[in-house]
């Protein structure tokens, strides 16, 4: 596995920032434009920090979401929010590069609207997949990823876009890539720090595959092109970095 172990939590999230920073430079100098799709969360925040004060050219870049909490785009609760306030607004990102998930509407109506946005922006054929540059993800305490939790029936789906799944622990609706979203992008990162990450992960890498327990093992046994960014806390159980 392509491990990086940081120190500390900033140091993680700085190293991932700059592997997000390399993707989207390779991308846009490529094909003119790059298409990311960007996670919530606590550690993310000092990641998006990072990318704030980088020297990205942002008017090339095209933001989506992983996943949204089922409120408005207000709420503190809101991913959206959280990226605003951390990294949309510092870093100038023109407004017409965002495509948040519409989690005010009803939850399937906005899963549907967000899964078309995907399609027009990709240009999508019937079936077809979309291949994000680069999505970045976490790691729940129970080794979530994206908002599928353990035994989400979800998690067997490779074919659609996405979902608006109800979690039962949450008592709410979460809008959600599907795996084979997450499975189809160019480049994956992700960064998962703290001392309550440190067994799920022991279970997402040294258990025999069951993402229906362990949904993060979808990334993990199954993309060859994801770099996982730990501080020491999260690795703690994993020994050395291959």
């Amino acid at each position: 596995m392509n491990w990086k172990i940081s120190d500390s939590t900033q140091a993680a999230a700085e190293a991932c920032a700059a592997a997000v920073v390399s993707v989207i430079d390779t991308a846009y100098r490529g094909g003119g434009q790059a298409a990311i799709a960007v996670s919530g969360g606590s550690t993310p925040k000092l990641m998006f920090g990072h990318l704030a004060k980088s020297e990205v050219n942002w008017s090339k870049v095209h933001l989506f979401w992983v996943d949204e909490r089922g409120v408005p785009p207000t709420d503190p609760q809101s991913n959206y929010r959280m990226t605003d306030e951390c990294l949309i607004r510092p870093a100038s990102i023109p407004q017409r590069n965002i495509h948040r998930i519409p989690a005010e509407l009803e939850p399937e109506v906005a899963a549907r609207r967000y899964a078309s946005e995907i399609r027009e922006f990709f240009r999508l054929d019937e079936g077809e997949l979309p291949h994000f540059d680069l999505i970045h993800l976490g790691v729940g305490p129970d080794a979530h990823i994206a908002s599928l939790f353990p035994g989400e029936p979800l998690i067997d789906d490779r074919d659609g876009l996405t979902a608006a799944p109800w979690v039962e622990k949450m008592h709410q609706f979460r809008i959600t890539l599907l795996p084979g979203v997450l499975l189809a992008a160019r480049n994956t990162v992700v960064l998962a720090c703290g001392p309550d990450k440190a067994e799920p992960l022991h279970h997402v890498f040294k258990n025999s595959y069951a993402p229906k327990e362990y949904p993060a093992q979808i990334i993990a046994h199954n993309s060859g092109r994801a770099t996982w960014f730990f501080d020491k806390d999260a690795a703690s159980k994993l020994g050395s970095s291959s």
